[in-house]
């Protein structure tokens, strides 16, 4: 027999992922949308979501966006 993992709040994964990450969500009509650093934060970001909330990234952020350079 086998057991699922209780669905967690969409809310709960963006505030962990906050909290846990250098990155910001960013909302567009309502939607959250993730904004990363690097592909190598992001391949963190998805691995942990996966791991700990048996979820996929997208199924959380309606999108993931690297952050544009800083202007000097």
């Amino acid at each position: 027999m086998t057991t699922s993992r209780k669905a967690v709040a969409q809310d709960i994964v963006i505030e962990k992922v906050q909290e846990l990450f250098q990155c910001r969500v960013l909302w567009s009509e309502g939607r959250p949308c993730l904004e990363y650093d690097s592909e190598e934060e992001l391949a963190r970001i998805s691995d942990y979501v996966s791991v700990n909330f048996d979820t996929e990234l997208l199924d959380v952020f309606f999108t993931a966006i690297e952050s544009l350079p800083a202007e000097s």
